[in-house]
């Protein structure tokens, strides 16, 4: 089940209802949506005007400079995840947020590393033999198999002369 699109007009009209004074609870219930999207719609209308709450791309990529920059702004600001993304116009505080995790946990060197997908499996490639080589091998390999055909045979001859030897005695 997908995400609920709601159009530009309607959370134009939510965010200036709820700056007028309703509740955001009251306007997440009748439009059925989560009091925090309502939240980052006022938020992104504060600092964008109406243009803050035009559809983005979800998939837009970001340089290693813009995340540094977006990072420190919220430090140096003291601002929130929310209000930060609000601020930059990026359509998710979850990026945000990675994005401050990767800094604490790594560093500024965290938006240097060029991750691009999974990565694709190394395949190993086999080396010929050369043709002589390899027959060489091969017939050593029906030799060696032969004697020991030729030893199966011989051992299980001598089991059953035994057997037969030994049922004649009874």
């Amino acid at each position: 089940m997908g995400k609920t699109i709601y159009s530009f007009e309607l959370r134009l009209d939510v965010v200036l209802r709820h700056l007028d004074g309703v509740p955001l609870k009251v306007l997440a219930e009748e439009i059925h949506c989560s009091a925090g999207d309502i939240q980052k719609w006022r938020d992104a209308y504060l600092e964008h005007g109406p243009d803050g709450l035009k559809p983005k791309d979800h998939f837009k990529h970001y340089s290693s400079d813009f995340k540094l920059s977006v990072i420190e702004y919220m430090h140096s600001t003291g601002s929130s995840i929310r209000k930060t993304a609000a601020h930059f116009n990026i359509p998710s505080f979850s990026t945000v947020m990675k994005w401050e995790r990767l800094y604490n946990e790594q560093g500024t060197d965290a938006f240097l590393i060029k991750k691009h997908g999974r990565g694709r499996p190394v395949k190993k490639r086999k080396r010929k033999p050369d043709s002589a080589e390899s027959n060489e091998d091969l017939l050593k390999e029906i030799k060696k198999l032969r004697m020991e055909n030729e030893y199966l045979k011989k051992l299980n001859a001598l089991v059953q002369d035994r057997e037969n030897s030994t049922r004649k005695i009874k």
